[in-house]
């Protein structure tokens, strides 16, 4: 933190060199060269879909496309319903009722969260394929081949994998939307005549629609975005494919139209879900809400409550992680080398300059709107933290294009003026890469620092005001020691969010900047699921840190 705040003061400094107006008018300038830097890289992604089509894009089009749009949508519509259903009963049941080991599941629920898909999608694929455990034993048990065994690699494998990784999303908001409820609520609904499950369906659940909903577009976005778990299970989307034309084909321009159409798709579920809010209300109650007393639920029911919690977390956290900490115990000997010391380092040096600059950006943003509080940098803000809604890959292209450009006329420059044939400066460098992160992990940032600085109202700063404390004074001395448990949940899950990434880091990385995922993408590639489970590991125990920070957080009793 010390780093963070000697690097935070030196650039809000430089903001307040002069008058606090001034200051604020340079802040202002600040948030719009933010947006600028998500908007620009968007611009130049849509301006591909009216480019001449190439071969390879004629070939996609009239030979793949189809296929690759059928994927994407099953696998979104696949996975926003499962996560739903999941995700709503379990918030349901914790939220309301009482059951043995409720208190227990409540939190423990969250887990899955702490593994990334690609994590889970490998360990379940070496569980369940043919040489794995689960068959190798049935075919011991039996003494004969396994002709009815479900497929794992198929369209409905990835979407039950993908649901039990991205569940905790709705999980987590429908829970805090039902604690808010509270049994008040359902005990209304029942006063009027409702059955307990009709009262649930008409009362409790439209009531929490806007939570679910947002939970269930952060699982569109997640399904949208990702690429290490449907690698792994050779199912292809325009994610993949986008990959594929980049590094396969040797297309950028493929890749870029194949990212725009990504895009699109991504505003539609956006713009979607905004409309279907329209001029609806919700209110919620007091915290009182929380305090009333749970349903207990006893005979058959209390144990089909237990037995389902149970099998959801044991199949989507506890057996998947068991699995890859015996993978990773019996593999260490080989696999903890130099090479894995080197990665891992690359891994914690890049998370760590990539969370304090995203950090740093979210705060001053935060500190700008203090005094900009005009429609316009309003409008520079929402555009600055958009970056979260874009897929992996598409960011990746979206970087590229507009640094090659720069490189290319650089290049030439140089060139034409000394006559020396300047290397790259821009394109394949840790600036790129850490400018992907940047726009990627901004809003993750800012909400929770935004979310602190509601606690500083506008009158301590006129108080700062009338004792000569402002500007960077008043970042330093005031702000800071109030919003400093925002700030460091800010660093850290941007810090974890990075140790994760896998398409920004796999397509932008230089060369040998290896990472944690980036190798368990390579080892996976390849079938070597032990080998991938020490640094799946690493991951996974880096994961749990912000999954604890929710949890601390959030509604849980």
């Amino acid at each position: 933190m010390k780093i963070f705040k000697i690097f935070l003061t030196g650039f809000s400094g430089f903001f307040f060199s002069s008058s606090g107006r001034s200051g604020a008018k340079h802040l202002k300038i600040f948030a719009l060269c933010l947006s600028l830097l998500v908007f620009i890289p968007l611009i130049i992604i849509f301006s591909s879909l009216f480019a001449p089509s190439d071969k390879i894009w004629e070939h996609i089009y009239e030979n793949v496309l189809s296929e690759l749009l059928l994927n994407t949508f099953s696998l979104i519509i696949g996975v926003s319903i499962g996560t739903l259903i999941i995700g709503v009963l379990l918030a349901w049941l914790t939220s309301i009722y009482e059951f043995p080991g409720r208190k227990i599941f409540s939190w423990t629920l969250m887990m899955p969260l702490a593994m990334p898909v690609y994590v889970i999608a490998f360990v379940s694929i070496g569980i369940l394929e043919y040489t794995g455990p689960v068959q190798t034993f049935l075919r011991e048990y039996y003494g004969r081949e396994l002709h009815y065994f479900p497929r794992i690699r198929s369209t409905v494998g990835i979407i039950l994998i993908m649901t039990l990784a991205l569940y905790p999303y709705v999980y987590l908001l429908a829970r805090n939307a039902f604690l808010s409820q509270g049994k008040r609520a359902l005990e209304i609904a029942q006063s009027l005549g409702y059955s307990r499950k009709s009262a649930f369906l008409k009362s409790a659940l439209p009531l929490a629609r806007p939570w679910i909903a947002g939970g269930v577009l952060l699982v569109i976005m997640e399904a949208l975005s990702d690429f290490g778990a449907v690698s792994i299970f050779n199912f292809n989307t325009l994610t993949t494919e986008i990959y594929k034309a980049w590094f396969s084909l040797f297309s950028i321009q493929t890749a870029s139209q194949l990212a725009s159409l990504l895009v699109i798709i991504v505003f539609l579920f956006i713009l979607l879900e905004q409309r279907s809010r329209y001029r609806m209300r919700f209110y919620q109650p007091g915290k009182t809400a929380f305090k009333q007393d749970l349903i207990k639920l006893r005979g058959m029911k209390s144990f089909i409550a237990f037995f389902f919690c149970l099998t959801i977390l044991l199949i989507a956290f506890i057996i998947p992680f068991i699995q890859i900490l015996a993978w990773a115990a019996s593999g260490i000997k080989t696999e903890l080398n130099q090479n894995y010391i080197k990665i891992l380092s690359n891994s914690l040096l890049l998370a760590g300059i990539a969370a304090l600059i995203t950090a740093g950006m979210a705060l001053l943003l935060s500190f700008g709107s203090r005094f900009n509080r005009d429609k316009f940098n309003n409008l520079f803000v929402k555009i600055s933290t958009l970056g979260y809604a874009l897929p992996g890959a598409v960011l990746a292209v979206a970087i590229l294009l507009p640094f090659a450009w720069l490189d290319n006329n650089l290049i030439t420059i140089v060139d034409k003026l000394f006559g020396i044939e300047s290397g790259r400066i821009f394109s394949g460098t840790l600036l790129a890469l850490l400018t992907a992160y940047l726009i990627r992990f901004l809003a993750v940032a800012h909400n929770s620092i935004e979310s602190d600085y509601h606690r500083v109202s506008f009158s301590i700063d006129e108080s700062a005001a009338s004792m000569g404390v402002t500007g960077a004074d008043l970042l330093k001395k005031v702000h800071l020691p109030i919003i400093r448990n925002g700030i460091f949940a800010a660093i850290i899950l941007v810090f974890v969010d990075v140790m994760k990434e896998m398409p920004i880091t796999l397509m932008t990385r230089p060369f040998g900047w290896d990472t944690l995922a980036v190798r368990i993408f390579e080892l996976t590639s390849e079938g070597e699921w032990i080998r991938a489970a020490l640094p799946a590991v690493t991951i996974v125990l880096a994961g749990l840190i912000p999954v604890r920070l929710l949890m601390k957080y959030s509604a849980f009793k």
